[in-house]
């Protein structure tokens, strides 16, 4: 058996129950090394064998994967977050299909709410925004047309924008020509829930600048929208006294 696990975004503690399980009776672990945080591999057993899949191709990977299941061992794949969300688990997937091995997939805590966690920040403000565009700037990975950071930014929603720290420059001006103001709150958050994170906020104008001022160049997530600094927002109705739920009566 593999099950692919979502390490969460940093914070060894931050893994879920049930990845923390999996860890510990794992016979074979697969973590992503450049990103997923070496002390959750603490949680293994002494005779666990571990592969760092940061010098692997996927061809290596899948390898092990073979192996481990023709010898009866049960095998972790151990994604960064919440593997759904540029993991790219679907390709090992497949390949697993083809081969009869069986899977499973353990959700994990994304970055996106990692860094909001940093900023103590509440992404879907009533009247303000309740939506969130997570998306990345196309690098060697292109983005389909139809997803530009352009079209995205039309809609002034709360965007989380990944694996893009090396382009802010050109993050900012496709911002501001899609629809933001080059006012419009903006925040960096850098290694969100690691011991050496960093969180500034800034302005979709001010993204590339303060990066630089700070020596920020990876791993790090973008957030853009006025929730991100918002002084005024409308209260929540589920708590509202004068708002009827199906658990208590409106009282004025």
């Amino acid at each position: 058996m593999v099950h692919f696990v979502g390490a969460g975004p940093g914070a060894p503690d931050l893994i879920t129950v049930r990845g923390k399980q999996y860890l510990e009776e794992a016979d074979v672990i697969i973590y992503a090394g450049s990103l997923v945080n070496p002390k959750l591999l603490e949680y293994s057993k002494d005779v666990c064998t571990i592969h760092n899949s940061a010098k692997m191709t996927l061809e290596e990977v899948i390898s092990v994967m073979e192996r481990a299941e023709a010898e009866g061992k049960m095998t972790v794949r151990l994604h960064t977050g919440d593997p759904c969300i540029y993991g790219a688990i679907r390709e090992q997937m497949d390949i697993l299909d083809e081969k009869g091995i069986p899977y499973d997939s353990c959700p994990g805590v994304s970055a996106f709410c990692g860094a909001a966690s940093a900023l103590n920040l509440e992404y879907t403000l009533p009247d303000i925004s309740q939506s969130v565009i997570i998306t990345r700037m196309e690098g060697r990975t292109p983005v389909p047309a139809k997803e530009s950071i352009q079209s995205f930014a039309a809609h002034n929603a709360t965007m989380v924008i990944f694996l893009s720290t090396g382009m802010l420059e050109e993050l900012s001006c496709r911002l501001v020509e899609g629809g933001y103001r080059e006012d419009t709150p903006a925040a960096i958050v850098y290694k969100a829930t690691w011991p050496d994170e960093k969180k500034f906020i800034c302005t979709v104008g001010t993204l590339a600048q303060t990066a630089k001022e700070n020596n920020i160049t990876k791993t790090a997530l973008m957030l853009v929208g006025d929730a991100v600094n918002a002084a005024h927002y409308d209260r929540s109705k589920l708590y509202d006294p004068g708002f009827t739920t199906e658990f208590r009566e409106a009282t004025k």
